[in-house]
């Protein structure tokens, strides 16, 4: 699975003219999910996410997680995500999962946020939607279930 992670100071999700999921600040997670994924794929991320440090401490650094600044998060579905762009100039989404995998691999992910002490809102699984948002910072953020496997490059 895939989540891109932006911090924002508030981020909202309309569909057909209606709000569906709005947090202050916080994380919208942009999360999509790969043919082959598991439910261990959307622990990793969920577990990541929760304990990412990125807003600032006293002293400015990006030292503290949403838990310690009281923010939430608003996860949106995102399986372009997967998008192959290699081969000419109309994207392949071949990789992504099958819509009712994608679904419940999401479900799974919004659960264990919330089974990790944060407020969750989120989108309309395969709706259109239109997503709102202000970067905070920016600071955005690639994380990629498929990295647990490799070893660190530190």
């Amino acid at each position: 699975m895939r989540a891109l992670v932006q911090r924002v100071s508030e981020a909202r999700v309309v569909v057909e003219g209606e709000v569906v999921g709005e947090i202050e600040k916080g994380f919208l997670v942009l999360v999509g999910a790969h043919h082959s994924d598991t439910p261990e794929d959307a622990a990793y991320l969920a577990r990541k996410i929760a304990g990412l440090r990125v807003f600032p401490d006293e002293a400015g650094k990006m030292n503290l997680s949403l838990k310690d600044v009281g923010g939430a998060v608003l996860a949106v579905s995102q399986f372009t995500l997967y998008a192959d762009t290699r081969k000419g100039n109309r994207p392949s989404f071949t990789q992504a999962a099958p819509s009712d995998t994608g679904k419940r691999l999401y479900e799974r992910f919004v659960d264990l946020l919330v089974q990790e002490g944060l407020h969750v809102e989120t989108g309309v699984f395969g709706a259109h939607m239109q997503v709102h948002l202000v970067n905070d910072g920016p600071v955005t953020i690639l994380i990629d279930s498929a990295d647990r496997l490799r070893p660190s490059r530190r």
